[in-house]
């Protein structure tokens, strides 16, 4: 794991010593290289969530690891507690970031595995279900507009308005 505080002092180090570099090589750091080495330094993740970079060198690409904050104490006989925590435009997922998926419901069983909540989150994005809506909007206009909603879609994920609604852009 890359210590966030050493970029913060190989940086000042780096400026004392004549600029901005990127690693041995002498060459300037490039925008993207100043603003990643910033987000990082300022970076507060939850205890649910790690980070790593398998390159050190290379900040640019990196690993997010998200694990379950806790799971119930009824836990397998009761389904765990699960909200997106990226506001979504999606007819099974509210602004609030609950979600309508029967296993987490009335489809629970104890066998059932956290791998198969990830299977059924990964189908409910690429065939969400108009037919048992949190949000009602959404649904109906994918049951009556389907480009019209597949547009919405594409405006939620690169951030801007939807109607009245402004999602923070969550793509690349």
């Amino acid at each position: 794991m890359i210590k966030l505080f050493s970029l913060k002092q190989q940086k000042k180090d780096e400026e004392s010593a004549g600029g901005n570099r990127a690693g041995a090589g002498g060459k300037k750091a490039s925008a993207a290289q100043l603003r990643i080495q910033k987000d990082i330094n300022e970076l507060n993740l939850p205890k649910t969530c790690e980070i790593s970079f398998p390159d050190d060198d290379d900040l640019l690409n990196f690993r997010l690891i998200i694990s379950p904050d806790e799971v119930g104490q009824g836990y397998p006989h009761d389904p765990p507690k699960v909200k997106c925590e990226t506001m979504v435009y999606h007819p099974n997922i509210d602004l609030e970031g609950n979600v309508c998926l029967n296993i987490l419901r009335s489809d629970w069983k104890p066998v059932l595995t956290i791998n198969s909540i990830i299977y059924g989150l990964q189908y409910l994005f690429l065939e969400p279900n108009p037919e048992d809506p949190l949000n009602k909007e959404a649904a109906e206009v994918l049951q009556t507009n389907r480009r019209l909603f597949e547009q919405n879609v594409h405006r939620s994920l690169r951030g801007g308005y939807v109607g009245a609604t402004y999602f923070e852009r969550c793509l690349k």
